[in-house]
């Protein structure tokens, strides 16, 4: 019994009985709420991705990079072996 008595004591009754007002405002409360998680989320997913994700600008940076590097090796090798070739082999005609 005086367990009971603690419990209760420094209450008001009418607090322990929930109107139906207030348990639907509660439970638009926690829609709400629900919703506004969703849609948090979603947003935060989004600004993720778009911050992992590989731009157009950076595969245009690296395809010119990779074009350059093969036309740099292509003009080595062409000067490198157009400037080895002999004049006299090139006009030995009959």
């Amino acid at each position: 019994m005086q367990t009971f008595w603690r419990s209760k004591m420094g209450r008001k009754v009418a607090y322990t009985i929930k109107l139906p007002v207030d348990q639907y405002r509660k439970q638009i409360g926690k829609q709400d709420y629900k919703k506004a998680h969703l849609i948090l989320r979603a947003t935060k997913l989004k600004a993720e991705a778009k911050k992992t994700a590989i731009g157009i600008k950076e595969v245009g940076l690296l395809l010119a990079a990779i074009l350059a590097l093969l036309l740099a090796v292509y003009a080595f090798f062409y000067l490198r072996l157009t400037a080895d070739v002999d004049p006299d082999l090139e006009s030995d005609e009959d």
